[in-house]
């Protein structure tokens, strides 16, 4: 596979592949930067719940683009493949977002590494999250027809972290609500894009232009 160089040639396309929790978020990231030269193409936001298989399929989508881009960024943090996704990018010449999880990236490190201190048994929602929740946490744990199995799957969490992309009052009472159903505390943390759009920027070697909306923070 062509291995991405540190500058992009003029003219040349950049990939990123992505997982699809957050197709939106870069989609608009590509958009407000202008950058008309990189394409998203995006997996499946199920993978999360076997995280075993991303390692394989970020593989192959990076295999089918073989030739066609001159830079290639995987948009997936570590994601629970234990390294795995490493391996992957490490043996194509690809880098990644940084961080063990998503929510690293969106939160901003060092906030996520607080986070942790203070609770360790929290459980962190993103808008996509949210917005689907029943399909990805209600009856991806098999809890709408099997309710007893709350305690096995979240026993040993005491805290819901829900971490917003956008200031949306109905996704804060969405958030509200699971945290009610899993019979979890609750805790909303803004994060907007800032943190998503610097790593994705740094990935593909892109400076921000000054004084647009994602590069002051705004959400």
């Amino acid at each position: 596979m062509h291995k991405p160089t540190g500058v992009a040639a003029s003219g040349g396309r950049t990939l990123i592949v992505a997982c699809g929790a957050l197709a939106r978020e870069l989609l608009q990231l590509v958009e407000a930067n202008h950058l008309d030269h990189v394409d998203v193409e995006c997996l499946p936001a199920s993978l999360h719940n076997t995280p075993k298989a991303i390692p394989e399929a970020v593989e192959t989508r990076l295999h089918n683009a073989n030739g066609r881009y001159d830079r290639i960024f995987v948009g997936y943090a570590d994601c629970g493949t234990g390294g795995r996704l490493d391996a992957v990018c490490d043996e194509l010449g690809v880098e990644r977002l940084p961080g063990d999880h998503c929510y690293e990236f969106l939160a901003g490190s060092q906030t996520f590494t607080d986070l942790h201190a203070e609770e360790l048994g929290t459980f962190f929602l993103t808008d996509y999250l949210v917005k689907h929740f029943d399909r990805l946490v209600i009856r991806a744990f098999w809890l709408d027809t099997h309710p007893a199995m709350l305690g096995a799957v979240f026993g040993n969490y005491r805290r819901l972290v829900y971490l917003s992309q956008t200031n949306d009052p109905d996704l804060i009472d969405q958030a509200q609500a699971a945290a009610n159903q899993l019979g979890l505390e609750f805790e909303h943390r803004p994060t907007g894009l800032k943190n998503l759009e610097s790593a994705v920027l740094a990935g593909i070697r892109i400076s921000p232009p000054p004084n647009h909306p994602n590069s002051r923070g705004a959400h």
